[in-house]
Order: structure tokens, then sequence, then C-alpha cells
């Protein structure tokens, strides 16, 4: 019964996304992540990237809207080249290819800032399923559910030593109207903040305090208790 009334309500949906996008991604490919960049930056020592933000910067936008493309997203962000793949057989298939994108994003005063950027691929099949009949997704419960599983990644990635400083995750909510450059500044911004976090240590003083970075409040990422991540047994298996 508890399991009809979690599924109707679409509970475990985004809790279920979350997990599989760790297990099955991020678990595999952040890991490698700083390496990747390190080669890259011994590789291209003209283009200054700063060692904070090697990383994986994982675009989460709540409305769930993935480009292809990100240069059709914003012509602020431009692709450079591909990082150094990583191949191993998986669930079947030999030499399965993991690899990502470098990106290089002008600011508003035409600086260029580098880093590995892409979205998280599993909003795409919470856009999709909001436009099937099938799943019965609303807008607004489609919302509810992007909400749920940034918390949810969130909350996962932050218990997992092996993905420690690998990732940055930039949860937004668009604007009601269109901004052509939005998306280079959100993304220019987090990279600010890491650079100044690294000064910060290679100076000896204290990084930003939370109060002068974004929060998930913020964002009014807040889910009721009901729907927060629940373990799906609860019989200690």
């Amino acid at each position: 019964e508890m399991s009809e009334m979690s599924e109707r309500s679409k509970q475990n949906v985004a809790h279920g996304l979350a997990w599989s996008y760790y297990v099955g991604y991020l678990k595999i490919v952040l890991p490698r992540v700083k390496k990747s960049m390190e080669e890259f930056s011994r590789a291209n020592p003209n283009l200054q990237v700063c060692r904070k933000t090697w990383k994986l910067h994982i675009l989460v936008p709540l409305s769930c809207d993935v480009y292809d493309e990100l240069e059709k997203a914003d012509s602020n962000i431009q692709y450079v080249t591909d990082l150094t793949e990583t191949t191993l057989a998986r669930a079947g298939t030999k030499r399965r290819v993991y690899k990502h994108s470098l990106y290089a994003i002008r600011d508003e005063e035409n600086q260029l800032w580098h880093c590995a950027v892409e979205y998280a691929t599993p909003l795409q099949s919470l856009h999709a399923m909001s436009q099937d009949e099938c799943a019965a997704f609303s807008r607004e419960e489609r919302l509810e559910q992007a909400k749920l599983f940034y918390r949810t990644l969130e909350e996962i990635l932050k218990g997992s030593k092996e993905c420690a400083d690998a990732y940055r995750l930039i949860a937004y909510e668009e604007p009601e109207e269109a901004e052509s450059h939005f998306l280079s500044r959100e993304i220019v911004w987090h990279l600010q903040q890491e650079h100044v976090e690294e000064i910060a240590v290679l100076e000896g003083s204290h990084p930003p305090t939370p109060s002068t970075t974004r929060d998930s409040t913020e964002l009014n990422l807040q889910i009721s208790v009901s729907d927060l991540p629940q373990p799906l047994r609860t019989d200690g298996f």
C-alpha cells in the first residue's frame, strides 16, 4: 500500500533519478575529473584554469530545459575541446566511453573563464515525462520533482568521499523575461567564487562563509518533509 501511495504521488521519481545518476555516472566519472583537468592544464599552460575549478560543473535548471549544445543556450559559452576519455566495460558494453567537454565562458568584462560543464541529464527525463500523457506530470509537479532531484543529489554527493571536491552543482531558476546571457553569468559567478576560495587557501586565510555564497534557500528549493528522500526499505537491508 505504501508503495502504491508513493507511486501515485510520484515521490520516488526524482529520488530514483538522483540515485541512478550518481551510481551509474557521477560515481564513475567524478573521481577522474581532476586528473583530466590537470593533464589539460599541463598541455595548455596558456589557458588559465585555477585549480579550484578543476571539477565538473553540473547545471541544474529547475525548469528542466536542457540544451544539447550549450552555445545555443548562451552565445557567451563556447566549446573548446574534450577532456581525456575514460573507457570502461559497463553492463555488457565493451569500451564504453565517458568524457567531458571544456568550455570557455565569456564574462561581462570580456574575460574568458575555462571549465568543464554539462547539464544533469536526468532533467531531460523529467521534462519528457511532463510531455508524455502516460506519466501525467503537470508543470508544477515537474518543478517540485526538479527541486527534489537537486536536494537529493546534493545530499548524496555531500556524503560521497570518492566525489569530494570534484563537482559543483549550479542550480538556477531562469528569469521570466528571456536574458541572452543569463546562463554564462550564472556559471561565471560560481567560477569567481571558486577562484576566491583558491586565493584564500593560498594566502592561508579563511574561505568565504556560507552567507556569502548562494544556497538552496535562495533558489526557493524548500520542499515538504514528506517529500524528502526516504530509505527504500526499513528492515535494515
